[in-house]
């Protein structure tokens, strides 16, 4: 076979994406209300604010919507990868030369 390590690749994405398929479609089925994929920051803050803690203080400046809230976590994480790929990329030219 020519082409045998390129099917076996294009066979495990494809054996994934089904695998994540199905499990998107079983964690889908929710009650009205309930966010699919709401995570353990909203269990533990639940949790939390039940147990009847006040915070300290209050954020200066609350994101409009949780899209913007992921966005600047985004552009948070990008800029993080960026400095630690430059040196990286510095230190290894500068080991090379």
């Amino acid at each position: 076979m020519r082409f045998r390590l390129e099917l076996i690749a294009f066979s495990a994405v494809a054996l994934l994406a089904l695998i994540l398929f199905i499990q998107n479609a079983a964690v889908g089925i929710r009650n009205e209300g309930e966010e699919a994929w709401g995570g353990t920051d909203t269990a533990a803050a639940s949790i939390i604010e039940g147990s009847g803690y006040t915070p300290w203080f209050e954020p200066l400046w609350e994101p409009p919507s949780g899209e913007i809230e992921t966005l600047l976590f985004t552009l948070q994480a990008a800029a993080g990868s960026v400095v630690i790929g430059y040196f990286f990329g510095y230190y290894r030219g500068k080991k090379g030369a």
